[in-house]
């Protein structure tokens, strides 16, 4: 199972337990299949930096839109990432978006291979 956990780059702490308890009572079969779920539903807190970087030059909201926050990302693009202010914010906590968005992934990876027994 380790060597199944290095294949995702990246992987923070809080992923790594939340990983670790959900998959201690799945087969070995389960665990690959969320493995290959999960790490390619996941997004890197770096890409997510990058993404609200790009909201000052580019396209405001554009991170909340890939994290799968529609409302708030068109929300972000038509003002201006609420004037900077929301943009500003997003690159101080962009690691919690990273994580919030990874967490519901997880579960829904979980959920996913449970369902197919």
């Amino acid at each position: 199972m380790n060597n199944l956990l290095m294949s995702i780059p990246d992987l923070q702490p809080e992923e790594l337990g939340g990983i670790n308890d959900l998959i201690k009572d799945m087969s070995i079969e389960q665990q690959q299949q969320f493995i290959l779920l999960y790490s390619g539903k996941r997004k890197k807190p770096q890409e997510i930096l990058l993404l609200t970087c790009l909201g000052f030059v580019v396209v405001a909201g554009i991170q909340r839109i890939v994290i799968g926050q529609i409302g708030m990302g068109i929300l972000y693009l038509f003002t201006g990432g609420l004037c900077l202010i929301g943009t500003i914010i997003d690159v101080v906590n962009y690691k919690k978006l990273a994580n919030d968005y990874n967490l519901t992934q997880m579960y829904e990876a979980a959920r996913m291979v449970g369902l197919q027994r």
